[in-house]
């Protein structure tokens, strides 16, 4: 069994930004603070939070959990474009029908995904197949939010309940994990403004870990793991980490005890 944690980052499509608020011959910056500002002023709440499909996607970073390995990476280069990052993750799909494992993937992560996908036209048949073509997927598929090929993590231990839903930094500060250490999804546009795009993918893998090992939790609660397997396989993870010669992957090793208080 294959298993695929993965987290995106984004950022404001200026592009888009400028044609449907007419903001042509403003710079980047300042196309995003409109957008911004548009968000908080049609919120409910006061929050600047963007509608999915004005998110560009910069960064998808992964944990695969694959026979007795564990792989950490974000996908793509640094200069790689939206399109072929979003490419590159569909073809994962395609090649090895993984689970996917995910945050909040069925709210945020996977509906930008399918907008970004249209705008780049990538081609993701294995992910749309719902039993058309194998019949396996007709009682479980990638699609439907009650099926396990996508597991998203915060809707299912909340039980389906908005109220309910807990943060990941939240979740992971309960566990005794890292949690974002200093970053969070705040930081990521004027991180990437800067010109930092290594930070944001770092702190993207950093979350697709702590998903990771939410989900270890996950497992073992539910029984899949007993205590020793549940050992072995955060033991496999202070491995990986223990191996890289990576900033964020030292400084979430040395920030994850061994026991939780």
């Amino acid at each position: 069994m294959n298993f695929l944690v993965f987290d995106i980052e984004t950022v404001p499509d200026v592009e888009l930004g400028r044609k449907i608020f007419n903001l042509e011959g403003l710079s980047n910056s300042q196309v995003a603070k409109a957008m911004f500002a548009q968000a908080r002023q049609e919120s409910s709440n006061g929050s600047n939070f963007l509608p999915h499909e004005q998110h560009r996607i910069i960064a998808i970073s992964c944990v695969l959990r694959s026979r007795d390995t564990i792989k950490v990476w974000s996908l793509g280069e640094l200069d790689s474009t939206e399109g072929e990052l979003i490419a590159s993750f569909f073809e994962g799909i395609e090649r090895y029908t993984p689970d996917l494992v995910s945050w909040n993937g069925g709210s945020f992560d996977l509906p930008v995904l399918h907008y970004r996908a249209l705008r780049h036209s990538v081609v993701a048949r294995r992910y749309w197949e719902s039993g058309q073509d194998d019949a396996s997927f007709k009682w479980n598929n990638y699609l439907s939010r009650y099926h396990s090929r996508h597991l998203d993590l915060m809707d299912v231990i909340s039980g389906y309940q908005p109220r309910a839903k807990a943060s990941l930094s939240n979740m992971a500060s309960l566990l005794g994990l890292p949690g974002k250490m200093g970053f969070d999804g705040h930081n990521v546009w004027p991180t990437y403004e800067a010109g930092n795009l290594s930070a944001i993918r770092a702190y993207c893998e950093t979350d697709a870990l702590n998903t990771w090992l939410v989900y270890l939790h996950f497992q073992h609660m539910r029984g899949y793991l007993d205590a020793a397997e549940f050992a072995l396989e955060q033991q496999r993870v202070r491995d990986v980490l223990g191996a890289s010669d990576r900033r964020h992957m030292i400084e979430f090793l040395a920030a994850w005890p061994r026991s939780v208080p």
